[in-house]
């Protein structure tokens, strides 16, 4: 006798696949080279690699993410229970290997928890969800790094396409230009 698949019985199945802990594909094992990062992925900190088009693991301890050296940082902040994430993975991941490029001095990067600082097996990730308090997801963080210093930072929360990222991160650039050029003036004064 065949069961019935009830609307109910979907609804459950999908309400199981949101809640329960999704699966890890992968070991965590910093070095850890994915063309994307996905709900399966371990989680930690990734770092896109332009030349070889991957995305690495390359944070899985640590206190929280902080950049390693001068120059723009887009930080994904990602949940692998996130449905809203998921829709914006169908931007970010394009954005990141078409358009990033064109940004002088940028970095891309993941930071991934199964469900905020709450659920994560990743000590430096959950750390930086609370180091940059991030309660909404998915949330892109910029930041900018000079001489050593994060001299400005921002956030956007929620789903942006490709041309809403990309005027984000113009628009926050802009604000960059104007400080660096500021300091300028003011360091030649004294």
């Amino acid at each position: 006798m065949s069961r019935v698949i009830t609307m109910d019985d979907e609804l459950i199945e999908l309400l199981k696949k949101l809640l329960l802990k999704p699966e890890k594909k992968y070991k965590p094992e910093v070095g850890l080279e994915l063309d994307t990062v996905s709900p399966e992925s371990p989680n930690g900190i990734y770092v896109y690699d332009g030349g070889r088009e991957k995305w690495v693991l390359k944070y899985l301890n640590g206190d929280f993410f902080q950049p390693w050296e001068d120059g723009l940082f887009v930080v994904y902040f990602d949940n692998a229970k996130c449905p809203a994430c998921r829709a914006y993975d169908t931007y970010w991941y394009p954005f990141v290997k078409l358009i990033g490029p064109t940004f002088r001095n940028s970095h891309y990067v993941i930071v991934l928890c199964d469900w905020f600082a709450k659920e994560c097996d990743s000590e430096i990730a959950r750390g930086s969800f609370q180091k940059y308090d991030v309660h909404a997801s998915p949330t892109t963080l910029l930041m900018y790094s000079n001489s050593g210093k994060i001299i400005l930072q921002d956030k956007l929360e929620g789903v942006k396409r490709m041309d809403e990222l990309a005027n984000f991160i113009q628009e926050f650039l802009e604000k960059v230009s104007k400080i660096i050029g500021h300091r300028r003036e003011e360091s030649l004064r004294n």
